[in-house]
């Protein structure tokens, strides 16, 4: 088959999708993780449980969920209109909401296990010598758990990539704007035309593939 304009677009905006989110959830997982390692408070369990929820919701759960938030009727979509007076929804936006919202319990999770694994006493000594805590969590927490930053990533970026089920709901299927490689995949196969979604599926499961080998190279 040719390789046109329209095969590259999803597989382009999928890789833009997931990078953005990729760099959210690296700021809020890191953040995250180091308030609930090193915080002990009532209602702890209750927030680290909805942290983790989006990994055991169905997709179209999510999605209805950021609708009711993020829509025109939504407490948070309201305070988006009155400050930008646009909605999100069927946006590029929306897309990297749904996917920084799958993908963050991964990052989360990964430099959380990394953080408890840091002995406290490095901690302690570099408190000891003048260190406030964000250099100590930048300079020696984080250097120290460094694979599960590393893991952490690529299943938060692979996860992101292969977001459907929310992403269709909340942004919807508009080439070049919000038709991500997962959903170009169904349309094409709802349009009969499997050889574009055998090119498709080739291509994000080349890129996974990658992402999973590195994953192990750097974690085995």
């Amino acid at each position: 088959m040719t390789y046109t304009v329209s095969f590259w677009n999803p597989i382009v905006l999928s890789l833009q999708t997931a990078l953005t989110a990729l760099l959210i959830v690296l700021i809020l997982g890191m953040t995250a993780a180091k308030f609930m390692v090193r915080n002990t408070f009532p209602g702890k369990t209750l927030l680290e449980t909805i942290f983790l929820l989006p990994t055991v919701l169905p997709p179209t759960v999510t999605g209805f969920l950021l609708i009711i938030l993020f829509g025109s009727q939504g407490f948070i979509g309201t305070f988006i209109q009155s400050i930008f007076q646009k909605n999100i929804m069927f946006t590029w936006t929306a897309a990297v909401v749904t996917a920084t919202v799958v993908a963050f319990p991964f990052m989360y999770q990964s430099v959380k296990t990394g953080l408890k694994q840091v002995d406290e006493n490095v901690e302690h000594a570099a408190r000891t010598d003048g260190a406030n805590e964000w250099q100590v969590f930048f300079f020696i927490s984080l250097p120290l758990c460094f694979r599960s930053i590393v893991s952490g990533t690529i299943l938060s970026f692979t996860r992101a990539l292969g977001e459907f089920g929310a992403t269709f709901m909340f942004a919807g299927n508009l080439p070049g704007i919000t038709q991500t490689v997962p959903i170009a995949i169904f349309t094409s196969m709802e349009a009969g035309n499997m050889d574009l979604a055998w090119a498709w599926v080739a291509s994000i499961v080349t890129i996974s593939f990658i992402m999973l080998f590195i994953l192990r190279k750097f974690t085995v």
